[in-house]
């Protein structure tokens, strides 16, 4: 009997609310840029594959976004590219030269050369000032980051796009115009497209909960809860069953009303799923999810083996169509998605020629294919279930050339095909095997430490709960109107978003977790204002501290001098960079002004930019100062790991002191000389034994830069690793950088 192989592609599309208010700004342009970059592109490459099928993860607030765009809505980005730069103000200018460079440096900015000029004027010296950059600069930039973003089909429907781009520089009012203008046409053409292919049966849209809240936190906390957990879950009764109904109901009624059809299928909020999330789902109709291939794994007790490549020695357990069974009888479908090639599209293949890439994965399909000729099954259901937007960036023709190859491989297959996932599930009921326990988990590790059991991530659901609890107290006193009620509750329906919680504290770092943090703040204050209650005081206080946080991440890699000498500042162009600003008493009692990190493939860079003033004054530096570089390494060679040991100040700790850390290196100076450096390891108990034979390289002169062999730190290429700095004086803690969670890097 022939066996059949079904592949489901499943490209996520989602995007967090942006804004402020209802109608308001957009703070982040993301949802924009995206849509110039990613979405329609994806799906016209379906004209060339007539035999391909596509199956579309929409998030509602992200349609809504979409629609904003379509109708003149704007975000802090746009409106200022199409303000007259004569009217631009000292804070535009400033943003313009923090947040007009926010695109990846290798396949955006480094070739077009005239926005890698700017970007070299901008952060090759260590201070640029507003008024270093003419107003045509200003324009250009301006210019230059919107046209990077769209994708190059574009440059071919649309001459006038391409003429721009080749203008290269000098651009005027109009030209920016004309450039916002384009973005719409592209965004206007969106929601009607994926509308048409879908009723022509080329594609299925299915959708998450409308603000992509994790579902199994809203449900049961207590299905979060994992041995592995490092802290306690929130001090605080989260019920939030309620909200989690309604945002699934509001999702699939916003899809439906969008596109026509009613959605079959939800993609769990980050594949985030529990046995009562199931039930829920269930109950209220929703005929099938996808998850993660841990959570079949936990759930069936097995482990899936896989070979040197990855491949699954048995594909089966995973290629199966899986349904469970409320207590009331209700049935939900589930499909379990392959974890290795997700990955391989996001981290490794990007690296690589694209064909050659294609072809890879098409053969782990063949492979899977072959490995089920013993099956007792005729049909099987393969799927590939991912992130549809931050992947392509670093591809040729952003994914275009990796993606065309890829499904021109599998159109020409007589054995393998593409199917929606409805019509599979219809066609196969017969077959679907029975689950009747299902282990919660997410995409992450199976576990969901990303969103919760991590002190900021825990106060921020403490404000949550506590703003949910004051609205059903209001809405419990018959004083509101249910406008109001209605209003509220969307508001507080938006800060349940997962997004929120995956930028506060470990171990992501957004580079902008600042504004993720005002934007989760005010709309629980939107709340408080919508119900006619006072604002809580807590509300107005950032959650994360801004010390310490990066003003740029590494851009590529980087192999300075190690001279000591600030000449050829290009050589630390582009490295990730923390700028330290004055204390209160100005620049007497800080030691840095800035600290860069970079890496190449054999070694870790760090260069500290020492205060001047500091290193002059006698008075002010009668001790020794120490900086302390801790760095945890994540691997088998160091299961050990040891506290910071300097001396804290207060019995207050921050979030970076919590952890343990492998290694530590720590440079001790005063104004006339410095000393051995000192490279120290974890061992057994919570100490550190010092380490001789390293290779740590270092140099003090105008500035004091050092590089660190990862071989010294037992790190492997393409593993990640953690680290954070501490000054001190006489062991005594002055500074942390950064305060709130460590900079993670990957060598290489």
């Amino acid at each position: 009997m022939q066996k059949e192989l079904s592949v489901a592609f499943v490209w996520h599309f989602h995007q967090p609310n942006y804004q402020t208010q209802p109608n308001g700004i957009r703070l982040m342009p993301w949802a924009r840029l995206h849509a110039i970059k990613d979405y329609l592109d994806m799906l016209l490459l379906l004209d060339k594959f007539p035999n391909i099928k596509l199956n579309f993860s929409i998030v509602p607030a992200l349609v809504d976004a979409i629609e904003d765009y379509s109708n003149e809505g704007h975000d802090i980005h746009s409106k200022l590219t199409i303000t007259p730069v004569e009217e631009l103000t000292d804070d535009d200018k400033l943003y313009i030269l923090n947040y007009f460079f926010d695109a990846n440096y290798e396949s955006l900015i480094s070739k077009n050369p005239r926005y890698n000029e700017l970007y070299i004027k901008r952060y090759s010296k260590t201070e640029v000032g507003i008024e270093d950059f003419t107003l045509q600069e200003y324009a250009d930039i301006m210019f230059l980051f919107n046209i990077v973003w769209f994708d190059p089909i574009w440059f071919n429907i649309y001459p006038e796009l391409q003429k721009l781009l080749d203008k290269e520089r000098n651009y005027s009012l109009e030209d920016r115009i004309t450039l916002i203008e384009l973005n719409r046409k592209i965004i206007r053409q969106i929601i009607p497209s994926f509308k048409q292919y879908q009723d022509n049966g080329r594609i299925e849209i299915i959708t998450s909960p409308y603000n992509h809240p994790i579902l199994p936190a809203l449900i049961n906390p207590n299905d979060l809860k994992t041995p592995s957990l490092k802290h306690p879950m929130p001090d605080c009764k989260i019920a939030l069953l309620l909200d989690a109904k309604e945002q699934i109901k509001m999702a699939v009624d916003r899809i439906t009303e969008v596109f026509g059809k009613e959605p079959q299928g939800i993609w769990p909020s980050e594949h985030c799923i529990s046995q009562k999330t199931l039930d829920v789902l269930a109950n209220l109709g929703i005929k099938w999810v996808i998850t993660d291939e841990s959570v079949l794994s936990n759930s069936l007790k097995r482990e899936f083996i896989r070979d040197f490549r990855g491949c699954y020695e048995d594909p089966y357990d995973v290629c199966s169509l899986y349904v469970y069974r409320t207590r009331r009888g209700k049935e939900i479908n589930i499909i379990f998605r392959d974890s290795v090639i997700p990955n391989l599209i996001s981290f490794e293949y990007p690296h690589h020629d694209s064909i050659l890439c294609a072809n890879d994965l098409f053969d782990r399909i063949k492979t899977v294919h072959d490995k089920l000729k013993n099956s007792p099954d005729k049909k099987h259901i393969f799927t590939i279930a991912m992130d549809g937007e931050n992947s392509w960036e670093s591809y040729a023709k952003d994914g275009a050339v990796f993606l065309e190859r890829l499904y021109s491989l599998i159109n020409e297959d007589k054995n393998i095909n593409t199917v929606l996932i409805s019509d599979y599930i219809n066609a196969n009921k017969k077959t679907e095997k029975l689950i009747k326990k299902v282990t919660s988990g997410s995409w992450v590790n199976q576990e969901f430490q990303l969103w919760i059991a991590e002190p900021t991530k825990n106060l921020a659901w403490k404000y949550l709960v506590q703003t949910g609890n004051d609205l059903k107290e209001a809405e419990k006193s018959g004083r509101l109107s249910k406008e109001q009620i209605k209003s509220a509750k969307s508001e507080l329906y938006i800060a349940e978003g997962s997004d929120w919680f995956w930028w506060y504290g470990e171990p992501n770092n957004s580079g902008q977790d600042h504004i993720f943090d005002f934007l989760f703040r005010e709309h629980l204050k939107n709340v408080y204002n919508i119900i006619e209650k006072p604002i809580p005081s807590y509300l107005e206080m950032p959650l994360i501290s801004f010390m310490g946080k990066p003003l740029k991440n590494p851009r590529r890699e980087i192999t300075p001098l190690m001279n000591g000498m600030v000449k050829d500042n290009d050589e630390w162009l582009h490295a990730g960079c923390i700028d330290i600003p004055d204390g209160p008493i100005l620049q007497e009692n800080k030691l840095l002004n800035r600290i860069y990190f970079g890496t190449d493939k054999n070694n870790l860079y760090l260069r500290f930019d020492i205060n001047k003033y500091l290193l002059e004054s006698k008075e002010s530096f009668k001790e020794y100062f120490s900086i302390y570089v801790y760095i945890k390494t994540y691997n088998d060679s160091f299961e050990l790991t040891s506290p910071s040991r300097t001396t804290n100040k207060t019995d207050s700790l921050l979030p970076v002191l919590l952890d343990g850390y492998t290694h530590e290196v720590k440079i001790a100076l005063t104004s006339n000389r410095k000393y051995p450096l000192q490279f120290s390891k974890a061992v057994k108990d919570g100490l550190w034994e010092l380490q001789w034979g390293h290779h740590i390289k270092y140099v003090h002169k105008e500035i004091f830069e050092i590089s660190i062999p990862f071989d010294d730190l037992k790190i492997e290429h393409g593993e990640n690793f953690d680290f954070f700095f501490i000054t001190g004086c006489s062991g005594v803690t002055e500074e942390i950088y950064p305060k709130d969670i460590p900079l993670t890097l990957t060598r290489p």
